[in-house]
């Protein structure tokens, strides 16, 4: 049987439900799929995301497949699109963290150091203390507000909050805990 013929008799069989066809076909195709990616996609990882999406994607979309449609160009085809649909999240996501970065308010007497010493302590924050002080500190909601949005009891988010501006504190004027 030719390559064409057995890719055609494997799409066959996997749009009647079999898993094992198209783990065939997706063995056969994986490595030009993935090839493309990687030319198409600035790093590796990514390109080996894409191309799990394109396999769960191809799956679900076999049955919109022609009959005479090259396997391997179709896979490629719904590479191409998934790899498009990356790009513009990745492009709109660059330009929402631009705009928040534009307008997020420095506070004054912060130098860069002192920046990156405070996002470190936040980062060691348990997270819903965490929250909390982001909620009520940074984010200027009260506090009863804030365990509306977490959830929390109003006591447990003030406790929270008094805790973790005790210990952003501590941990600015020694450098640590």
């Amino acid at each position: 049987m030719s390559e064409g013929g057995l890719d055609r008799e494997l799409v066959v069989q996997a749009r009647k439900g079999s898993a094992a066809a198209f783990a065939q076909l997706v063995a056969r195709h994986q490595q030009a799929v993935r090839s493309f990616l990687r030319r198409v996609c600035s790093h590796p990882a990514d390109a080996e995301d894409l191309a799990q999406e394109t396999f769960i994607a191809a799956w679900e979309r076999l049955g919109s497949m022609r009959r005479d449609d090259n396997v391997r160009s179709w896979l490629c085809g719904v590479a191409y699109r998934k790899s498009l649909t990356w790009r513009r999240g990745r492009a709109r996501a660059g330009a929402r963290d631009a705009a928040w970065l534009a307008e997020a308010e420095t506070p004054a007497g912060l130098s860069a150091e002192d920046r990156l010493g405070l996002a470190g302590a936040m980062q060691a924050l348990p997270p819903e203390q965490r929250a909390a002080v982001a909620l009520c500190l940074a984010g200027g909601f009260s506090h009863t507000e804030a365990a509306t949005a977490l959830g929390l009891p109003l006591g447990t988010v003030k406790s929270y909050v008094e805790r973790g501006r005790a210990r952003l504190l501590a941990r600015l004027e020694t450098g640590h805990e």
